[in-house]
Formats: structure tokens, C-alpha cells, sequence
């Protein structure tokens, strides 16, 4: 019986190499089986080439293996196939970002289109210390996708006391590089701008193109000039300040119907009635509350969410756990935004 079996394999291969095709070769393959058949049960002396039965049950398993192999065939036949996915623009969010951001997404007021407003926001942040720097973090691990950092200094000692993006390795080192370093780090979707400059007249075209602004610095002058040229770009303002255990918050925005900065500090205090937080001295995590408050009024103003600090201020007292709003209104002869005042940069 083995020797029929490599036999009808040879001839099966043997067709092959000269070119016949499958279902001929199959034909002649089921008449050589018939043909054994009738030898084995019915000449005389059949019996020496196998039994009858054991025949009939290869020819019943090589029966059941065409059998199912046509019924595959029939099924594929019958699938529709499917349409290739058409090449249409890529998905706003990676798999790695939906992932990042499900937190925002799961909430009412913001979910995708909020998170899309985000990653597409432009934001210019001055000043990389106290305040600067937890705003920073938060607009960062937010989303914003597009984030301008200016300060001139570095990092000294006394700032790691409240300045949380800074380590004792860092002292010496650009506040600006380390803090782009760091958010790269945390959020690698975010595109980071750091510029190791004061803020001056001269960097007026930075606001270009942005959606908002926010100060973070310690002296007069520079608020001044950041409120005068957010006015002139149409851009809103976040504006914090920190004196020892108070912080204060708030939203300037002319463009908007709301007060500018100058509106509420007309001129700036006398030498001695507004000391720096180095002269004062300031509570360590006081910054982080007022600089995280600022990006969460960042966050509104991108996103169109709840109502943003404009027209109102936001007075936090560490010492004695109590946080008030004040109301405030424009100031009809401010030289910045008052009426028939045009602001130019």
C-alpha cells in the first residue's frame, strides 16, 4: 500500500513538472484510485496490494479535504471585501496624547474641542519664577501647544525656596533653558519657545500671533509696558503679584470690555510702599497657588470655559485661609485704554 501511495505522488508531481494542470492531474489520480480499487475487491490476489477498507478510508479523508477546501473557497468568494480607508488628514490627538489629556476630555466644559483649542494656543509667558514657573508647568502638562518663555536671569539658591521648576543642580544655568528642558521633558507634544531676555519695547512683535499673555514679573516697569502692548495686540492679560502672604489675580482685557492693568494702578507706588518679595520676603508656596490660578484663567480664556477673571480681581490671603473678588471697572481717562486713547506698539 506505501508503494501505490509514493507512486500516485509521483505521477501527481511528475504532471506537474511537465505542465499538466491541477484538475487534470486530479482526474487521473481519482481514476487510478477507482481503478485500485476494482483490483483490490474484486481480482483475484487484490488483497496483496492492502485491504479494501483501509483504501476506501484514505480516499474518505482525502474526500473530506477537498470538501472543505471548496467550501473555503466559496466563502471567500462570497465575502465582500473591504474597502481600503480612504487617505484623509491625520487624527488631531495620537493614541498617546488621548491617553495624556482623557482627563480633560472626560470634562463637560472642555472635552475635544477644548483639548483641540488648546494644542492649537499660542501662549507668551514672562518671567520664568515664582508665578512663571507653576503657570508653566500646568500650561504645559495642559496641552498649550505652543509656549514663549522670557527671562533674563538665572538660577539662583534663594529661588529654590518657591520656584518649583528648579533644582540644586540648576543654580547657574539659564531659568529659561532649564524650564524648556523641563517641560520638554513632561509634555514632549508641547513646542517650546525659551528666550534668555528682559522683556523690552524691542520684543513688542513677540505678541503677534498669540492668544494671550501672561506676567509673571516683580517690577512696575515691565507690567506696565506688558499692559500696554497686550492692549495695542487685542490680547488678553493674566497678571499675578505676591507680597508675602497675599497674592493677587486677574484678568486685563480692554479688547474684551474689561479694565487694563493701568485702569487699577495708575502710577506705580512710591520707593518702600510695594517692597520686592526679596526685600519682604515671600510664603514658599504662595506662588504656586497664585501661578497654578493663572493658568487655570489661561486655560478659560483658550477654551471659552466658565468665566474668566475679567473686570474682577482675586485676593487669596495665605495667612488667614480667606480668598475675596473685587469688582473693578475701566477707568475713562487711563492713558493706556481710556476713551480716544489709540495704543500702538
Amino acid at each position: 500500500m506505501f508503494w501505490i501511495m509514493i507512486a500516485g505522488l509521483a505521477l501527481w508531481l511528475a504532471g506537474g513538472w511537465f505542465g499538466v494542470s491541477a484538475k487534470a492531474r486530479a482526474i487521473v489520480l481519482g481514476l487510478f484510485y477507482l481503478a485500485l480499487l476494482a483490483v483490490v475487491g474484486l481480482a483475484p490476489g487484490g488483497a496483496a496490494l492492502g485491504s479494501l477498507a483501509a483504501w476506501l478510508m484514505l480516499g474518505a479523508v482525502v474526500l473530506v479535504v477537498l470538501v472543505y477546501r471548496a467550501g473555503l473557497r466559496w466563502l471567500r468568494a462570497r465575502a465582500r471585501p473591504v474597502p481600503e480607508a480612504s487617505a484623509g488628514p491625520a487624527p488631531l490627538f495620537t493614541e498617546a496624547e488621548l491617553e495624556r489629556y482623557g482627563r480633560h476630555i472626560v470634562l463637560r466644559e472642555l472635552g475635544g474641542p477644548g483639548q483641540k483649542k488648546l494644542k492649537e494656543a499660542r501662549v507668551l509667558v514672562i518671567g520664568a519664577g515664582g508665578l512663571g514657573a507653576p503657570a508653566l508647568l500646568y500650561l504645559a502638562a495642559a496641552g498649550v501647544g505652543e509656549i514663549t518663555v522670557l527671562d533674563p536671569d538665572q538660577v539662583e539658591r534663594s529661588n529654590l525656596q518657591r520656584q518649583v521648576l528648579f533644582r540644586e543642580g540648576d543654580i547657574g544655568r539659564s531659568k529659561v533653558e532649564v524650564a524648556a528642558e523641563v517641560l520638554r521633558a513632561q509634555n514632549p507634544h508641547v513646542t517650546l519657545h525659551p528666550l534668555a531676555r528682559r522683556f523690552t519695547q524691542a520684543q513688542a512683535d513677540l505678541l503677534e500671533g498669540q492668544d494671550l499673555v501672561l506676567d509673571g514679573t516683580d517690577n512696575f516697569d515691565t507690567r506696565y509696558l506688558v499692559n500696554r502692548l497686550a492692549v495695542a495686540a487685542g490680547i488678553p492679560l493674566v497678571s499675578g503679584a505676591l507680597s508675602q502672604w497675599e497674592g493677587q489675580l486677574s484678568v486685563f482685557h480692554p479688547a474684551g470690555g474689561t479694565p487694563c492693568y493701568q485702569c487699577i494702578f495708575p502710577e506705580a507706588p512710591a520707593p518702600g510702599l510695594a517692597p520686592s518679595c526679596a526685600e519682604a520676603g515671600v510664603l514658599g508656596p504662595l506662588p504656586g497657588v497664585v501661578g497654578a490660578a493663572m493658568a487655570v484663567e489661561a486655560i478659560k480664556l483658550i477654551t471659552g470655559a466658565g468665566a474668566a477673571l475679567k473686570g474682577e480681581m482675586m485676593i487669596h490671603d495665605a495667612l488667614w485661609g480667606e480668598t475675596r473678588k473685587i469688582a473693578m471697572k475701566p477707568r475713562p481717562d487711563c492713558p493706556v485704554c481710556g476713551a480716544g486713547n489709540e495704543v500702538t506698539i
